[in-house]
């Protein structure tokens, strides 16, 4: 079904998963998967028109944030889509560029992630944290700067954190729904 928000772009929509919040201000075009129990907040703007995104299970993607992906070429023959895992939450005004986040990932407000760039599982990327094409941010750590650092590991409630913030979104999300 095409909406004013969620639309096709070369004859490719958006495949919505179950249980899904979509606001009627964010806009969605071409080839994104999103899958099951997923949020996209007020002004998201996401376009998969020259490559893929795909959303994972769970995650929450929040107020004004940008999602768009890099086109294949001769010499980039994948180009870089943008994958985002499970259990993800990317905070308001955020910057998602071509690059791919494992799951239990909460990226701070106004955090820029570029091309080509890999976010491992169970990582915290501070708010305004730029994070340059190609850097690999492993798994359990704080990355906080611009350009970004590996500032510390992460202490263990910070780790749970990282789920329980998508389990807030999740219910925050119901009661959304529960009002449509």
């Amino acid at each position: 079904m095409t909406t004013s928000n969620i639309r096709p772009f070369k004859g490719i929509l958006p495949k919505i998963g179950k249980n899904t919040y979509i606001d009627s201000s964010s806009v969605l075009v071409g080839d994104i998967l999103i899958k099951d129990e997923v949020s996209i907040w007020p002004l998201v703007a996401a376009r998969g028109d020259v490559n893929s995104i795909t959303i994972g299970e769970r995650t929450n993607i929040q107020d004004g944030t940008i999602l768009h992906v890099t086109r294949k070429s001769e010499s980039n023959p994948n180009g870089y889509p943008l994958v985002i895992g499970d259990d993800v939450t990317v905070g308001h005004h955020c910057m998602l560029h071509g690059c791919q986040l494992g799951n239990r990932i909460l990226v701070g407000m106004g955090a820029i992630i570029m091309d080509g760039a890999i976010v491992q599982d169970d990582v915290f990327i501070g708010a305004g944290t730029l994070v340059p094409p190609n850097k690999i941010l492993e798994s359990g750590f704080l990355y906080v700067g611009n350009p970004m650092k590996k500032a510390r590991p992460l202490k263990e409630s910070e780790q749970k954190f990282l789920k329980q913030s998508a389990v807030n979104y999740v219910k925050l999300k119901d009661s959304y729904l529960a009002e449509h």
